[in-house]
Parts: C-alpha cells; structure tokens; sequence
C-alpha cells in the first residue's frame, strides 16, 4: 500500500479511537488542519475500500471505521509495512534542526521550504515546535521578515542539542551497523544525523579511547559509554567544520591525564585543538555519563515500576514461568520501557531486523508477550498501539530470562561483541550456555575492546558484527542462534581445539604447573567487589532512619525542607528540597496502592548517600491521585561508586515488592534494616556469584 504520512497518521488515529473522531479532531492527530483532512477522506476511504474497511462519516458525530475486528487487525499490520515517498512532520523538524544547527547565517525560508519540498506555511509551522525543543538546550531562534532564521546560542548548547537529537531518533544498528546493509539506501533523517554527529570517525576515537584506556571506559555500562563516544564525536566534529566552543571564565583547569588524553583524540582525527576545544573534550571524559539524577533504576518513576511488574507477571501467566526473581530482566525491562513509550505515544517508527526471525523461532514467547504488552501498557495509557517490532524487543528481554533459567555450568571463556542492544546480547549469552554448556560468556564488550583484549582473557570472540580480525579468531553469529550456527560454532570450536594442539598450547582450563604461585584473579575480584559492595550497604544501613514530621498544615515543600535539613545545611537542604520538587513535577513520586511516596535524586551538594524513612502525623496532598502519609527520601552525590549506585537502585527496585510495603508501613527502623540487610546481601552474593 502507497500511503503518505498525514493518510497514514488519520488512519492509525481512526483505528485507536474508541469511538466517532470529528473532523478537528483527527487534523490534531496528524498535524494538519481540518480542512486538509477534508480534503484527504476522499483518498482514504478509497484506499481503505482496498483492504476491505468502510470509512462511516455522520454529521454531527463523526468519522470512524466500519469493519470486523480481524479486517481492522489486517489494516494495523499492512499501515505498518506501508510506503511512502513524504517526510512525516517529526522528519521535517528533524532535518529543519540539523540544518539550522549547521549554519553560520540566518537561512531562507523558502530555501528551507524548497529543500524539504514542502509550503512555506508548512515550514513556518514547524519552526514552532522546533523553537520548543531547542530552548531546552538555552537556544532561540530568531525569525524576522528578510532576515530569515536563525538558531542563537551556545556551540555547547548546539553540541548538547545535536547529541539529544541523535539520541532520541537512532538506535544501536544505526551507529554501530554498516550503512545501506539491506540494499536501500539510508533514510535522510538518519543519514543526515550521523554525519552530524560524525559517525565516520568512530572507528579512530574508539581507537584512540581503547589505546589510553580513557577515562575509566572499561567501567562504563553499554549505554553510558555510547553515549559519551557520541559526545566526543559531536565535539569532534563540529570543531572540525569550524563550529568553535566559546571560553569558559574561571573554569578550572582539566586534569593532566584528560587534558593530554583530549589532545591526543584530536589529533587522531588530524585536528590541533586550542585549549578551550581540550578543556571542553576532557570534561566530556572526566563527566558522569548520565543524563537521569535519580538514584533508582531507569529514575524509579513509580508508575514505570508498576507497570513493569504487571508485565512480567502477565507473561509468567501465559508461559507458566517462574520470571518475577530475576533481576536483570527487570531492570533490563526498566531501562527499555521509558524510552520505548515515548517512541510509541510520539508515533515514532521502530525498526526491528529480528522481527521475522523472533517470529518464527520464538512463536509462543512472541504471542504471550503480545497479548501481555496490550493488557499492560494499554492499561497504562489506553490509546497506545504497541506495534510487532516493539514486541520483538520485548520478547527478546524475556528469552533471555527463560533461557537464563536453564543455564548450566560453563568452563570455555569467551567474549561476546554484540550491537544489537542490551536484551539481545544477553539473549544470545544465554542461548550459548544451553548449546555449549562448557561456554562461559566472560564479557559483552565493543568490538574495539574485543579486537584487543590480550590473547590470555579469552579462548573464542562471539561477535554479531564484522570484525577487523582474522576470521580464525573469531565467529560471527546472529543474537537468536538457530541450529546452522549452532552447528557452524561446534565445527569452529573443534578446529580452535586442533589449532591449539598444533600450537602445543595448554588445554582449555588446565590449572598452573606443580608448585607454581599464580593468583586466582578471579577470585580477587570477587574480593575487591565484596568490600566494595559491603562498604557500601553498610554505610546506607547505619545511616538509615525513620523520622517524624509534624504538619501543622505545611506543604510538602516545606516538610521536604526539614527532612533534608536532618542531614545538611540550610542552603544544601533548599538546594536539595528544589531538585526533589522538580522531579515531582516530571511525574508520580506516589508508589501504586500505598500511601507511600518516594522522593529521590542525586546532587553535587551532597556528600553521602542517605536513606531516610519519614511519616507524618497527617496525611497531605502532593499533587497525586491519593494523599501521602509517609515518604521514603534517598539522596546521594552526583559521583557515587558505581556499587554503591547499584545498591540504591537495588532498594528502589524494593519498592515492587508487597512485603518490603508491608515493612516500611511499620515505621519500625529495626525491622526495615533487618530486610534491607537481608536483600543487599542477597543481591551482593547474587552480583558476585559467590557460593556458600
């Protein structure tokens, strides 16, 4: 079906209406004004005749569809997969951005207009939106007859606003697959943003990153570092097509390591950087690489948490799984969720190469994971529409939890590269430790890292990706690993064997010579983790208390005030009591069914992380659909060990479970420690796979 963008967005808008749309209502939904929808019936009903769907227009109700259920599910899967030839409105402002974010000038409306072939009204419209979005980056733009437009602020702020741009529009295939892979060429949005964000030169910053060991890379999560190798490359990159960052006054100096280390990735890309380009770089590696201030997993939103409960236990429903437990399901869920219903309440397209394959390998898992996403995130917001691609990755989450309930012990070490994303890489960990219960997959690293690593930290590389080394060392597989890989990795771990005996090295696993001293680096890593970890729960545990708070018909401004003031000064409790406040006003503090709120966030002006319980003698309005009676404040500095971190996720992530409810209802300190003691520890020994 040939459709174009605005046909489509009345269609998909007809099709979640639970009832008759007006005229008005439907030119909302696609962008455009009643008018144009007028005009676009005639179109779209006869290419809804096509399919077999009826167009029922009533004056005085309404528009809506007239078709049986199974004919209006066939529609949903064919506007899926539909053509067109038009840039959607999200594109144009897209394209609208990148190219005011390139130019030095004020530009042309009618050139901006002629480029993207569309009216200038339409162009004008749109600059209205794309003013909203780039003032959160402290950008304006100017709009003046014959002068044109122009973005004004900044380089940093055009640096940071074309990061949060590529951020929120690519994904991992995107910046890390090969270009045109399908034999299509790449769609101009996406085209367009990687050249903003220089994605030729990945290959030598990663190159020139691995060489220095930067700025604690290894210790990054996948997403983190991502994100700070997507920086660099944007400062990179803009420096290089003559977009200067400004002096920063008074700033202090970078440190020495990170200022050489900064000198060193310009020069890697033929650039002399001034000191204000090496101070800029080296804040990039020295920052924590977050973009959340909260201290709970994926921003412990309470409403997130409660969905994704109900997911998972809307799946266990359907595959008679025991699913509830694992935690690397839920927070990998977490993570995924918040992004992926902003994509889905934006309308945004998803891509999904697996899709087919998940389909037909993962048939039952697909299907409960289908109708457990309807019953869950439609309850959450009943007018989403959760499309197969997005199922695709949600099921690929929960294969890996099943998958990892069937695990057996391993021996062969080998590291796994894998682009794909997070729920597929563990995915494919885990179908390799079914197959090969002798593998044990001992790192998910970049393909960087992987090409080199010493020879004496693995046996095997397992990639999903090309990768520049001999095709001896290494075997490429796909994330699901169907029965031809499977038997592809078995011929290629046979002749890894026969290479070895030629090259008369040590069996796989064989321990040191008789009387020799080799340290167990293993297991002095568990060590090092342990206390750590230990340091960490203890410190949050003695620090733990349960207060009260008289009202006396405050707010919770005011009753957030004296909580922080237990721990800090005046003016750090003020700064504090806002972060919170702001917080509250991005969402629900409230945790579903209680009466229990949670208030958290992360903040320079803090020295120590800090959990504090505090019930007040009456219950007050905060903003949510029920009063609170008591809250639970976490606090911790913006720099936290990354153990540390965990733990407070750990405890936020709690909050899902009735009996840790049921404990901090009590307001007894010592029973509430008692549990928190319990959990950490199970947490701590689960981490570390320590065996009693």
């Amino acid at each position: 079906m040939k459709v174009s963008q605005r046909q489509k967005k009345i269609v998909e808008a007809l099709l979640r209406a639970p009832g008759d749309l007006s005229a008005g209502e439907l030119a909302k939904a696609a962008d455009v004004s009643a008018r144009t929808v007028h005009r676009e019936l005639a179109d779209v009903e006869s290419l809804l005749a096509d399919v077999g769907v009826g167009l029922q227009k009533k004056a005085g109700a309404g528009i809506r569809l007239d078709a049986d259920p199974g004919r209006l599910e066939a529609l949903e899967r064919i506007l899926r997969h539909a053509e067109s030839d038009e840039l959607s409105a999200t594109d144009r402002r897209t394209l609208l951005l990148c190219a005011l974010l390139e130019a030095d000038e004020p530009v042309k409306l009618f050139a901006l207009a002629h480029e993207l072939q569309v009216t200038t009204p339409t162009v004008t419209s749109d600059l209205d939106e794309v003013e909203r979005w780039a003032a959160r980056d402290g950008l304006t733009l100017v709009r003046r007859r014959g002068y044109g437009v122009q973005l004004e602020g900044d380089e940093a702020g055009k640096r940071s606003a074309i990061r949060r741009l590529a951020w929120e529009t690519l994904d991992d295939s995107d910046l890390f697959g090969r270009p045109e892979t399908d034999g299509r060429p790449l769609h101009p949005v996406t085209a367009k943003l990687l050249e903003s964000i220089g994605k030729p030169h990945f290959f030598r910053l990663e190159r020139a990153l691995w060489a220095n060991e930067a700025a604690g890379a290894k210790e990054l999560s996948e997403t983190a570092y991502t994100r700070k190798l997507v920086r660099l490359s944007v400062a990179l990159a803009r420096f290089g097509a003559g977009h200067r960052i400004g002096a920063s006054g008074g700033a202090a100096p970078p440190p020495d390591a990170a200022a050489a280390l900064a000198g060193a990735l310009g020069r890697e890309l033929g650039l002399d950087l001034p000191p204000e380009e090496i101070a800029y770089v080296a804040g990039v590696l020295t920052e924590d690489e977050t973009d959340d201030d909260g201290v709970g997993v994926a921003g412990a939103d309470p409403r997130l948490l409660e969905t994704t409960s109900a997911l998972i236990a809307a799946v266990e429903r359907r595959m008679h799984a025991s699913l509830a437990g694992d935690r690397q399901l839920r927070e990998g869920l977490l993570q995924h969720l918040e992004p992926a219903i902003a994509r889905l309440r934006e309308g945004g397209s998803i891509r999904n190469p697996l899709l087919q394959q998940i389909k037909k390998d993962y048939e039952t898992l697909f299907l409960s994971v289908k109708e457990a996403a309807k019953e869950t995130l439609r309850q959450r917001e009943p007018g989403l529409t959760v499309p197969d691609e997005e199922i695709g990755f949600l099921a690929m989450h929960f294969g890996a939890a099943l998958e990892r309930a069937k695990q057996l012990p391993d021996a062969v070490r080998a590291l796994l590269v894998c682009t794909s994303g997070i729920g597929s890489s563990k995915m494919l960990a885990v179908r390799l430790a079914k197959e090969f219960p002798q593998l044990n997959v001992v790192g998910n690293v970049s393909w960087y890292e992987a090409a080199h690593s010493p020879k004496d930290r693995y046996d095997l590389i397992v990639s999903t990706v090309d990768l520049p080394l001999p095709p001896e060392q290494y075997i490429k597989l796909s994330p699901l690993l169907n029965e031809e890989e499977t038997d592809r990795l078995r011929r290629f771990l046979r002749g890894a064997a026969e290479r070895k005996r030629a090259q008369g090295a040590a069996p796989t696993g064989a321990g040191p010579p008789a009387g020799a001293s080799v340290p167990n680096e293993d297991a002095l890593e568990r060590l090092r983790a342990l206390k750590q970890y230990a340091d960490g729960a203890v410190r949050l545990l003695d620090s733990f208390v349960v207060g009260r708070l008289a009202t006396f018909g405050r707010g919770i401004r005011e009753l957030l005030l004296e909580a922080c003031g237990r721990t800090a000064s005046a003016d750090v409790a003020k700064a504090v009591t806002d972060r919170l406040l702001e917080r509250e006003r991005q969402g629900s503090v409230l945790i579903p069914d209680t009466d229990l709120a949670l208030f958290h966030t992360r903040s320079d002006a803090i020295e120590a992380p800090t959990l504090a319980l505090f019930r007040l003698d009456e219950k007050i309005e905060t903003g949510a659909d029920r009063p609170v009676s008591r809250f639970l404040l976490m606090l911790a500095p913006k720099r936290l060990p990354k153990r540390e971190l965990e733990l407070l996720s750990e405890i936020s992530a709690m909050l899902l479970q009735e009996d840790f409810i049921d404990a901090l209802q009590t307001d007894d300190e010592a029973c509430i420690k008692q549990y928190l003691s319990y959990q950490l520890e199970a947490y701590i020994k689960n981490n570390i796979e320590w065996s009693e």
